[in-house]
């Protein structure tokens, strides 16, 4: 492959050249998605991010997959959106032990008017605390857009979660351009994009190009691409699915690599289910952001100490905001890892 065929940013993929890269030998998929991700990144930097549930259960949504659906009987025990206060406290948390982004999730088809001033508060004191600021609210109109902008938030989290002609098969409560139109009216606002899909939900190969295609196709990547493995909870429609290839995982994620050279591709849920040779493969193959920390809104993470040893027995680092030396940065995380090891390092909003 020629250093022009890696430099390369397209946004006119087609679905048989992407079903090509997938169906190439594992090597040479391998070995193509590393070539890209070095001419844009380093190659032992990983971004480190946490996750909070702000707002648990009750969601109008039906999407098959989540516990957090109020058509489906989980188990999950419902929580009011949480103090801005307490939202804070977790984030100070987050980053004591190494994470840069914060990312705060909540369980709605779209924000009220009496609760976005709440939730503009939270952006703004994850931000004053030199943190990154990420949320996932569902859908937008134009004017919260806006406000989340204005407000300081860096990026926003809206997943088309699967190929345009799956989804109705997922979800029925939201439609694809909805989705679309949102991640749209975030662009415009001046933010970034977080937005990714699921594999494990009974899809096919052309639905998983088809995801990718739509991400890719977009007249700008997304700075984040979230690749999740489903995780199946039981109560859901999904919970009996098949599980995912391991393999098939590694090449969905070299795929994303390869059509979004300069996208930070995260390895996100399902990874409590995965070894450490699985993830080494997965940073091997392109994959250059966690979620760091125990709970991803419901379902379990592998623990910060856990992710720093593996960190450690690659040779990798987390990449650090540009206001800190690297060296300063990895101090602390090693020294808050020495000091909280045993402690109880984050809310479980799941429980509250």
């Amino acid at each position: 492959m020629s250093a022009s065929t890696i430099a390369t940013t397209r946004h006119d993929w087609a679905l048989g050249e992407v079903k090509a890269l997938f169906q190439q030998p594992f090597n040479d998929l391998l070995f193509q998605a590393q070539s890209v991700h070095r001419a844009h990144f380093d190659p032992n930097r990983v971004q480190v991010s946490t996750l909070l549930s702000i707002k648990t259960g009750a969601c109008p949504e039906d999407c098959k997959y989540c516990p957090q659906s109020g058509h489906y009987n989980t188990g999950l025990e419902k929580q009011k959106l949480m103090e801005v206060q307490k939202v804070l406290e977790e984030a100070a948390r987050a980053k004591a032990i190494g994470s840069t982004r914060f990312c705060m999730g909540a369980a709605w088809k779209h924000p009220s008017a009496k609760d976005m001033p709440y939730v503009l508060e939270m952006v703004k004191g994850v931000k004053a605390l030199g943190l990154e600021t990420c949320m996932t609210l569902g859908k937008l109109d134009r004017d919260q857009t806006a406000a989340l902008a204005q407000a300081g938030l860096d990026y926003y989290n809206h997943n088309l979660d699967t190929s345009p002609d799956f989804y109705t098969s997922i979800i029925t409560t939201r439609t694809y351009s909805e989705r679309l139109q949102t991640l749209a009216y975030v662009r415009d606002a001046g933010m970034k994009i977080c937005s990714g899909g699921i594999l494990g939900m009974g899809e096919s190969l052309d639905d998983r190009a088809g995801l990718l295609i739509q991400l890719a196709n977009l007249p700008e990547h997304p700075e984040s691409v979230p690749i999740n493995m489903l995780v199946k909870v039981a109560g859901t429609p999904l919970a009996n699915e098949e599980d995912v290839d391991p393999f098939d995982f590694i090449r969905m994620l070299a795929v994303a690599r390869i059509l979004m050279p300069k996208s930070h591709v995260r390895l996100s849920a399902g990874r409590e289910q995965m070894n450490e040779q699985m993830q080494a493969l997965a940073f091997m193959a392109g994959a250059n952001s966690i979620f760091y920390g125990e709970k991803l809104l419901t379902t379990a993470n592998p623990q910060a100490d856990k992710d720093m040893q593996l960190f450690a027995r690659l040779g990798i680092k987390p990449e650090a905001r540009e206001e800190h030396a690297d060296e300063v940065h990895q101090a602390a995380i090693e020294q808050a890892l020495v000091e909280q090891r045993s402690s109880e390092l984050f809310y479980d909003a799941a429980s509250a």
